[in-house]
């Protein structure tokens, strides 16, 4: 058995002003300003983090619509990466081409639908030289995106290098279900947990703009949104032996599991934003099948801002 290396990855959590690109590219900035070359292999920043999110409308939201590969955030990942020498993800609202945004405005009249698609939810990974290596499209819109994005077509995996290996994708809602399936514990659908595990991932990420869930408001970390991402990756951690399964995360290791692990990282942005609180509460959690119980391996405030730095075994 090949002896654990060590993965390090980073995970960026504030309070973007909507509307402010070049004030939340600031202060991106000044949070991974801390981090040295060669520290770590993975920096994540959430859904939409430079523009911020909750915008009402596509006329909303096309001043701030974002050219894959020339946008301010595919800017700034290219140049965090390039200076750290390690992988950079962050969500950014991805602009259209003129072609897509006509037949995405015809489809959406065919439906009897009468918002207008102008960009999509999406995501940009940079590489060790400051290279574009992906890019992801959120596959299960949240009722704000349906007012102007338009669906991508399934999750991603990337292979990367060693220590990340085979890295999964999703973007905040991904972790939820299509509109027209109906959802049970036992059933499901559990759709991108089993995407993962049917690609074999080490990593999942997921780069959200998760709403607070407003229950224990007087905690410093939403308990309640912490379970409930937990919960829907249960084919990750599930054990098929009835009543040998909780969705509560624990804090310690089950000694009988031998599963594969899986690596989750979640992150998530604060703050208030139009009416909307966000729930904050970056985090990571070790997911190994057959434990009947997620593993919890930290986690950030649900008001906290900054930059927090996991080294784990893997």
């Amino acid at each position: 058995m090949a002896s654990p290396i060590p993965l390090r990855i980073a995970v960026v959590q504030f309070s973007p002003k909507i509307g402010q690109v070049q004030v939340n590219v600031a202060r991106a900035r000044e949070l991974c300003r801390q981090l040295k070359p060669r520290s770590i292999d993975l920096v994540c920043l959430p859904e939409m983090i430079m523009s911020g999110y909750n915008f009402q409308d596509a006329s909303a939201i096309s001043p701030f619509l974002e050219h894959p590969k020339k946008g301010p955030t595919s800017q700034f990942c290219s140049e965090l990466a390039g200076r750290l020498k390690c992988y950079v993800f962050a969500g950014y609202p991805e602009r259209l081409t003129d072609e897509e945004a006509s037949l995405s405005t015809e489809e959406s009249t065919s439906e009897g639908g009468n918002s207008r698609k102008v960009g999509a939810n999406s995501a940009v990974l940079y590489g060790p030289n400051g290279e574009w290596v992906g890019h992801y499209r959120k596959t299960n819109l949240f009722v704000t995106d349906k007012s102007w994005a338009k669906p991508g077509t399934g999750f991603a995996t990337f292979l990367l290098p060693s220590p990340l290996r085979t890295l999964s994708f999703g973007i905040c809602n991904d972790l939820n279900i299509s509109d027209s399936d109906t959802w049970t514990t036992e059933d499901g659908p559990y759709e991108i947990a089993n995407y993962a595990l049917s690609h074999n991932a080490n990593i999942l990420v997921l780069l959200n703009a998760w709403l607070d869930s407003g229950k224990e408001e007087v905690e410093d970390t939403d308990w309640y949104t912490l379970n409930y991402w937990a919960a829907r990756l249960r084919p990750l951690w599930v054990n098929n032996l009835a009543g040998s399964n909780t969705g509560e995360i624990v804090e310690e290791d089950n000694e009988n599991a031998n599963g594969k692990e899986m690596i989750v990282v979640v992150c998530n942005r604060t703050g208030e934003e139009n009416g909307k609180t966000f729930a904050g509460s970056s985090a990571i959690y070790s997911m190994r099948q057959g434990s009947g119980r997620p593993k919890l391996l930290d986690m950030m405030g649900r008001k906290e801002e900054g930059l927090r730095v996991w080294n784990i075994l893997v």
